[in-house]
């Protein structure tokens, strides 16, 4: 009789075919699932091949990487990157004091290290982070960039007495309130508080130079108006969606639906143009702002109008029975905005609040329409410059190449967050 054998452990599993896993399985599923997109990955695949590599040898392995004039490259040879070398300062600083360069470095790195821990989950300090960016960092970043503000009342010792009254006055306000469980007016009497601390921290600029705006030029006037334009659209952006779709408040909803319709319909140019020539006319007497700042006021506003209605987007995306929701557990309109339906109509929305922080950043080419030295114009005009006449793609190919990589890193983290935030709307 034949021997008989019941198996009583379970079979290692098998590796899946090399065909259902790995590299070979992404090449099928995204560049050849089908006929067409086969012949499409082929013919670029072909066109890379012809392009890259004479792009590779002018770029990276017959360039010219030490040169004082044009004349030191020859027109057959590679790129000459010794006018990038030679210019770096005014591509990077515009005509910022070289000796006082250190200070926008410093406050980016300030800026780095702050949103590090906001941007990454796994770094610990959030909070506290989020308190410096929002609370602190933007007076240190105006001081360091700029240096002291002149503000009226704060120079002479009369003056600076009145404010430390009034600030005293309001700290001890508002902790009075706090201990009396009042918070609408411990939260008015700190903001008063923390307004004139930030007036006089301005006025006293830790004694730095004065830098004028006219000397920001080149990758400092680009982030200058990207990141103050991007800080200010989008909270502004939210408070337009948020009034546009205010019912209750017939007044308040027309103002924000003209607001955001009227600057929707005009091109970037003359939101540009209107905060140059017009803003003043608003403005009182002996009152003006340079032009970096109406600059951001016109970027700033033009952003929000687009921000509110991505937002809006995500606004109406959240089903009904969220609002609902918030109200059967008695949320006022202020918690449940905040707690339950903006988080997720922020989160709904990425791609559109990120895609529109690229189309900023790159918009802020347009500001040399009205004067300022922004990088694309600063590389324009270094290949005007008689020693460096014929560079042209050296000067486009690096402000393309800057371009490429903050608006690339965009993109990549909201990517990111898409993935980390996801619990079900993708499907």
């Amino acid at each position: 009789m034949a021997n008989a054998y019941v198996k009583t452990e379970l079979h290692p599993d098998l590796p899946p075919p090399s065909s259902e896993s790995g590299r070979i399985k992404w090449l099928r599923d995204n560049l050849f699932n089908n006929w067409y997109n086969s012949i499409a990955t082929i013919l670029i695949f072909y066109l890379a091949w012809l392009s890259l590599p004479p792009i590779i040898d002018w770029a990276l392995i017959s360039p010219v990487w030490e040169a004082t004039s044009n004349k030191d490259c020859p027109r057959d040879g590679g790129a000459c990157w010794g006018m990038i070398d030679k210019r770096i300062g005014q591509f990077m600083y515009g005509f910022y004091e070289p000796s006082e360069r250190w200070r926008p470095d410093l406050a980016l790195i300030l800026f780095i290290v702050a949103m590090a821990p906001i941007l990454f989950d796994k770094l610990p300090g959030r909070d506290q982070a989020a308190l410096f960016i929002i609370f602190i960092y933007p007076a240190i970043g105006i001081v360091l960039v700029h240096g002291p503000i002149e503000i009226v009342g704060m120079s002479g010792g009369g003056g600076l007495v009145f404010w430390g009254v009034l600030f005293a006055a309001a700290a001890g306000y508002g902790f009075w309130s706090a201990a009396d469980t009042n918070p609408g007016r411990a939260t008015l009497s700190f903001a008063v508080a923390g307004l004139v601390a930030f007036m006089g921290f301005l006025s006293w600029g830790f004694g730095l130079p004065v830098m004028e705006t006219s000397s920001y030029g080149g990758l400092l006037l680009t982030l200058i108006l990207a990141g103050v334009s991007i800080a200010v659209a989008l909270p502004l952006g939210i408070l337009l969606a948020l009034g546009r779709r205010a019912d209750s408040m017939p007044i308040v909803q027309m103002l924000c639906i003209g607001f955001i319709e009227i600057v929707r319909a005009v091109p970037l140019i003359s939101v540009l143009f209107m905060a140059q020539f017009m803003l003043p006319l608003f403005l009182p007497e002996g009152v003006n702002f340079d032009n970096v700042v109406r600059a951001l006021v016109g970027m700033s506003f033009f952003a929000a109008a687009y921000m509110a209605e991505v937002i809006r987007g995500g606004l109406q995306a959240i089903p009904k029975g969220q609002f609902e929701a918030a109200d059967s557990l008695g949320l006022n309109y202020y918690l449940s905005m905040r707690l339950i339906v903006l988080p997720q109509a922020l989160k709904i929305v990425i791609p559109g609040i990120v895609s529109t922080f690229i189309g900023l950043f790159k918009d802020t080419t347009l500001v040399s329409i009205i004067g300022l030295s922004d990088i694309l114009l600063v590389g324009k005009q270094s290949v005007t410059d008689s020693k460096w006449l014929g560079l042209e793609h050296e000067a486009y190919f690096f402000v393309a190449l800057v371009y490429f990589v903050f608006c690339f890193g965009m993109s990549r983290y909201s990517m990111y967050l898409e993935v980390k935030l996801h619990t079900g709307h993708k499907r």
